[in-house]
């Protein structure tokens, strides 16, 4: 069994046991430590509630020794999922009380107690308590402005190859999930600097950030509009979440290292033909492409296979592009298939599959 602070669910077999017939004949200093073993355990642990609440203060003061990954504890998030899939995000407090259509649970019954695990509310229903991916916290955490969805957050990553130690400029803050999944991709060596013309949006994104991350000095958030320039030079990444960002194309072209990426997320295409326009209009960027992802959960069973009834369609679009050295004799209506190739007569030639026919 994992041990975790206030476990009121473990307790050593001689906490339980009657005393043995004969013991305290046999040997009375044993049977005596053991009852002084006994009591204190009982102290400790107790089964009333103010016990309880003594329990938890015990446990405070030993956290800072042993700290068990694998149990709740106060201030740890909780995806609450009851037998039907229908899920709901706890913040732990001591004290606090979940209540839905299936009953009450109590806050203490979670804390300190392992995670993965099942609970019963007061009405006799079971549900399973686990810690939410960065996903599940993005679908359910509290949001201002529109968020950018999970299937999206882990392309961004991907196509913006954002690594371990970047420095990372960000256009636009919102709710938060895409600074968070950012932060976590540079981890600690890195940096993320967030433009945002929007003061009041700040409390509830930092208080996202802070739920999934704890605190994050690397963190820094510029009241400011990405339209009218970046300070920052030699950046590693520039990524925007903003209505217009063909209007920052200059300015990013001037903060980005050569081979450094800039990638945008808009929700429609007449917003991508802008930028793709603006980004071959400026000759600094090349290998410009937009993609757009569609997810699709499966249903499998035993007797049958098939795709689920909802799937998560459109989002948005993703365009990236790669600051390189300008071509000078570069126009917006240039085509890489226009030019000839290096390879023989290019007329004609078709490809399936990048291969020749």
């Amino acid at each position: 069994m994992t041990w975790c602070h206030r476990n009121s669910n473990f307790t050593p077999a001689w906490a339980t046991s009657p005393r043995p017939p004969g013991a305290g004949e046999q040997n009375p200093l044993l049977w005596r430590r053991d009852s002084s073993l006994l009591r204190k355990w009982r102290t400790i642990i107790g089964g009333a509630a103010e016990s309880q609440r003594a329990n938890h203060t015990f446990a405070h003061r030993i956290e800072s020794l042993t700290v068990d990954r694998n149990c709740f504890q106060i201030g740890d998030l909780a995806l609450i999922q009851d037998r039907k899939g229908r899920r709901n995000l706890l913040t732990l407090a001591d004290g606090q009380v979940f209540h839905s259509h299936l009953g009450r649970l109590d806050h203490d019954q979670l804390i300190s107690h392992s995670v993965g695990d099942w609970y019963r509310t007061d009405k006799g229903h079971v549900v399973l308590a686990v810690r939410p991916t960065l996903g599940d916290f993005v679908l359910q955490m509290p949001r201002g402005p529109q968020i950018v969805y999970p299937k999206d957050l882990g392309l961004i990553v991907t196509l913006g190859d954002i690594f371990p130690g970047a420095t990372v400029i960000e256009g636009g803050l919102g709710s938060g999930a895409l600074t968070s999944a950012l932060l976590r991709a540079v981890g600690e060596t890195g940096r993320v600097i967030n433009y945002e013309i929007q003061e009041s949006w700040l409390p509830k994104a930092k208080s996202n950030i802070k739920k999934v991350l704890g605190e994050t000095p690397n963190l820094e958030i510029k009241i400011g509009d990405i339209y009218e320039g970046i300070s920052e030079r030699d950046v590693d990444r520039v990524v925007l979440d903003v209505p217009e960002p063909w209007q920052a194309v200059s300015t990013v072209g001037d903060c980005l290292v050569m081979g450094g990426i800039l990638l945008s997320f808009l929700p429609t295409v007449i917003q991508v033909q802008k930028l793709v326009l603006a980004l071959e209009a400026d000759t600094r960027f090349q290998l410009i492409e937009t993609t757009e992802t569609l997810l699709r959960t499966w249903h499998v069973t035993e007797r049958s296979v098939r795709p689920d009834h909802r799937m998560v369609a459109h989002s948005g679009f993703l365009t990236t592009a790669v600051r390189c050295q300008p071509r000078l004799n570069r126009t917006p209506s240039d085509s890489i298939v226009d030019e000839p190739s290096d390879f023989g007569d290019d007329k004609g030639e078709e490809t399936v599959d990048g291969r020749d026919e």
